[in-house]
């Protein structure tokens, strides 16, 4: 009886853990001492439940539990200063739990607060999986192959250092918006990939973190619901995830996108990430709409075959994973959209990445080729120097072309650089079938 208290607990933890850390940091203003009043409240349910039993709002009883351990900590806090006092003051008088509304606020504050750009990647990511996933130190030092001590010091650190920094715990306003914007969502996708591809270890894929990245970007769309770049992150996401199943063989080994059994594909995310898809675009085409008409002149012509209004990089990444999505058939994929939208997203966001993948679909679109010609402009990027898909790509487009003894090299370079092992053994692969 008391390890299925302890597994209730643990689901209860999973789903209240981001709201109750959020409406404590709301109250208090430091994340890192809402985590802690945030544990005390987890121990005394540990402690408690297994024989009072999970009460009926385990929510409202982890916040009240935690209140009141805030307002004990201030009560024999002896440098207790006039902003304590009032602090002290605001949590004994708030005697009902916050309301839906004052959470989903302190949610969204959390969002912002945890991936601030005053953290490095490594932190943000760590902190966001910790207060927003719920996931423990050992949780996150797992997914990412770091010691264990290396993940708690990750989240100290970040913790350290906003409250050093007096990082302001709200939603940032005007110009500034986009630009923070931006942080949370590449957080949430970097979670997202490495769980998607793996870029160390043993595993192709670690679904977990897959569902942890989901779970935040459907949160962040239901927090903002007006941002087109959100709705298209998470069409990009479920999209992705839809292939999981097919991606990965009877024995753990990746299976490549063209020869995925795609009756595996969860039909039910790929109808989730169309829907949410159609939400980002049309989002994006109001918001383009309002620009035109505050600069007094006419929307810019859009270009065939790209999505209408002013997509962003995740929309048209989805726009992409669409077009797979859409094809039942590897061979009736439309790879001369696929080329355009790279090309729109190219013009956009230019880098290396987006010219490599560019040049996978230009080469499926018009011949490998044409496809090499482009790779050939972005062999010496500096930025790609010891990136393994580089010398894959490259490898695929030789062999393609009948120069199999090019291709053999350039998979034997891409095997030595990757870290994956399950990546490794396919690249090997197909170097020996050159």
């Amino acid at each position: 009886m008391a390890s299925d208290t302890h597994r209730a607990i643990e689901a209860v933890w999973r789903i209240e853990a981001p709201r109750l850390i959020a409406g404590l940091a709301g109250l208090v203003r430091d994340v890192g001492l809402a985590e802690e009043l945030a544990q005390d409240a987890l121990v005394a349910a540990l402690e408690q439940w297994p024989e009072s039993g999970v009460p009926r709002n385990p929510g409202a009883w982890l916040m009240t539990v935690s209140k009141r351990r805030a307002v004990d900590l201030i009560r024999r806090n002896e440098r207790m200063s006039r902003n304590l006092a009032e602090l002290g003051h605001r949590l004994e008088t708030a005697a009902e739990p916050p309301e839906p509304d004052e959470i989903e606020d302190d949610l969204l504050r959390l969002v912002f607060t945890a991936c601030h750009p005053a953290l490095s990647m490594e932190a943000r990511v760590a902190l966001t999986l910790r207060v927003l996933g719920g996931l423990s130190t050992d949780e996150i030092a797992r997914a990412f192959l770091v010691p264990e001590p290396t993940a708690a010091q990750r989240i100290v650190r970040a913790k350290r250092t906003l409250a050093d920094r007096k990082v302001p715990f709200e939603v940032p306003q005007g110009p500034e918006l986009a630009g923070r914007l931006s942080s949370v969502l590449e957080v949430i996708y970097l979670i997202f990939n490495e769980g998607y591809s793996a870029t160390a270890g043993d595993d192709w894929m670690r679904p977990g973190l897959c569902e942890d990245a989901l779970r935040l970007g459907r949160v962040l769309a239901g927090l903002m619901p007006a941002e087109p770049e959100v709705h298209g992150l998470v069409a990009l996401m479920e999209i992705q995830a839809s292939r999981a199943a097919a991606r990965v063989g009877p024995s753990g080994e990746p299976v490549l996108l063209l020869e995925q059994d795609r009756t595996r594909w969860d039909r039910l995310l790929i109808g989730r990430g169309l829907a949410a898809l159609a939400r980002a675009e049309q989002l994006a085409e109001q918001l383009a709409g309002e620009r035109d008409r505050e600069r007094d002149r006419e929307r810019d012509k859009e270009r065939a075959g790209e999505p209408a209004g002013a997509a962003g990089p995740y929309t048209l990444l989805a726009a992409i994973a669409a077009c797979h999505a859409r094809a039942f058939d590897p061979g009736d994929t439309d790879w001369v959209r696929i080329a355009s939208l790279y090309e729109a997203l190219a013009r956009l966001a230019r880098s290396p990445v987006v010219e490599l993948n560019r040049a996978v679909a230009l080469s499926m679109a018009y011949g490998p080729a044409v496809g090499l010609d482009l790779l050939d402009q972005i062999v010496d990027e500096p930025s790609l120097k010891g990136y393994h898909l580089l010398p894959s790509v490259r490898g695929d487009l030789l062999f393609r072309l009948g120069r199999h003894e090019e291709a053999r090299a350039e998979f034997e370079r891409a095997a030595a650089m990757t870290r994956n092992s399950r990546e490794r053994a396919l690249l090997r692969e197909r170097a020996a079938a050159c």
